[in-house]
């Protein structure tokens, strides 16, 4: 919400509330947009690539029973009852419609042929001995069922395999063609656009003339991308007129815009959402780095998150502000954070404590290099630790691992 002080002073934001905790910030954010609406997009081409962030919008529910017929989890033969058998030739292959075994009967089996009706088990080729059209057992013990897939053994028609939410991966399209689905019911993905500020970017070489890259473009633009359609990425120069159009002209979801958060002499973001009418949700977050971080409401209904430009200050706006709220417009489920021990990690007294940190064995190690304007540190880790506020020791059970889209810890 917008005010205007006397005279011919710019307009200023009213805080929605005093500094946000870490935690209750990204709560903030998550509940500040509902999922987008459902569509149907089929499983071949629809899904893939850069739409792999998909998340279910209806639970996935077996449509048939699977294995849906009992099915040879090894080569060799199916046997009806104990051994020795007799041979009846030829061979079951997998798509084959088998015929029955008698009792003292055997016949050749692929895997992942059908089971003849009949047949009580599979004898691997290595325990099988042949002699002419006899078929004999050389390891003996043999029970009912061995070495069969039993109908329904993963699932059952009508159980549900997957909950809504669930981020449609890979592994999810197989699962949802094994069930028997063409087509997925997904939530849209939100869209975002991102706005790099600072007259002191460059796009190209090394830094010089008192001027630095531009970081954030190539590191944020892949990684809203694993959920979000990116519809553009811009730079802007440090002018209040170029920032208030830019944000006011987005068609976008989400617009994220890096740098210009606190308070100096070229920082108008402030200015620009208070012309614009936008009313603040988070007005900076006790966390280090990136305390300076926002989160507004447009008037046009979309949502505006303001990262700090420090690189991984702005990182840990990402993973605070951007992430829970691109998660909930996307109907993704909330993600598990894993825990590890603390290891040397050290925290702050009056903020939550974000630190680039390599995990072994179970334990969080800090990374060297993991200042505000680094980036070293953030390029070898795993994840990042978040350290509550403490004066003493961490939890002995451990602390909260943000993964990173990247990490292979």
């Amino acid at each position: 919400m917008a005010s205007t002080s006397a005279g011919n002073a710019a307009p200023v934001v009213e805080p929605h509330s005093s500094v946000l905790s870490w935690d209750r910030a990204r709560a903030t954010a998550r509940d500040a947009g509902e999922a987008l609406p459902a569509e149907t997009r089929p499983l071949d081409g629809a899904l893939s690539q850069t739409a792999l962030s998909h998340a279910l919008a209806a639970p996935l529910i077996a449509r048939t029973d699977l294995p849906s017929f009992d099915t040879s989890a090894m080569d060799g033969w199916a046997v009806s009852g104990p051994g020795p058998w007799r041979l009846t030739g030829g061979e079951v292959l997998a798509g084959d419609t088998p015929s029955p075994l008698a009792a003292g009967e055997a016949v050749g089996i692929a895997t992942g042929a059908p089971l003849p009706p009949g047949a009580t088990s599979v004898l691997r080729h290595e325990h099988g001995r042949v002699d002419g059209e006899r078929l004999a057992d050389l390891v003996g013990g043999r029970s009912d069922g061995q070495d069969v897939r039993p109908r329904g053994r993963e699932c059952s028609q009508g159980e549900v395999l997957l909950p809504a939410g669930t981020t449609v991966t890979p592994a999810v399209l197989g699962m949802a063609a094994a069930a028997g689905y063409d087509r997925l019911e997904v939530h849209r993905r939100p869209s975002a656009e991102l706005l790099v500020l600072g007259d002191e970017l460059l796009s190209s070489g090394p830094p010089r003339d008192g001027r630095v890259r531009d970081a954030l473009s190539p590191m944020l633009v892949p990684w809203l991308q694993g959920c979000a359609d990116v519809v553009g990425c811009r730079r802007l120069p440090d002018e209040l007129d170029a920032l208030r159009e830019a944000i006011s002209a987005s068609t976008a979801d989400v617009v994220i815009t890096t740098g210009s958060t606190a308070a100096g002499p070229v920082d108008h973001l402030h200015t620009a959402l208070a012309e614009l009418g936008a009313r603040l949700l988070v007005d900076s977050v006790a966390v280090r780095p990136g305390h300076p971080m926002l989160l507004a409401e447009l008037p046009s209904g979309g949502r505006l998150v303001g990262l700090p430009g420090n690189p991984l200050a702005a990182v840990a706006g990402v993973v605070t502000l951007a992430m829970p709220l691109l998660d909930r417009l996307g109907g993704r489920a909330e993600a598990e954070n894993r825990t590890a021990r603390a290891g040397d990690l050290l925290p702050h007294p009056g903020s939550t404590r974000l630190v680039p940190v390599l995990v072994r064995d179970g334990v969080a190690q800090p990374l060297p290099f993991g200042g505000p304007a680094m980036l070293r540190g953030l390029a070898l880790a795993d994840g990042l630790a978040a350290l509550p506020p403490s004066e003493g020791p961490l939890p002995e059970g451990g602390v909260e691992v943000l993964p990173l889209p990247w990490s292979r810890g």
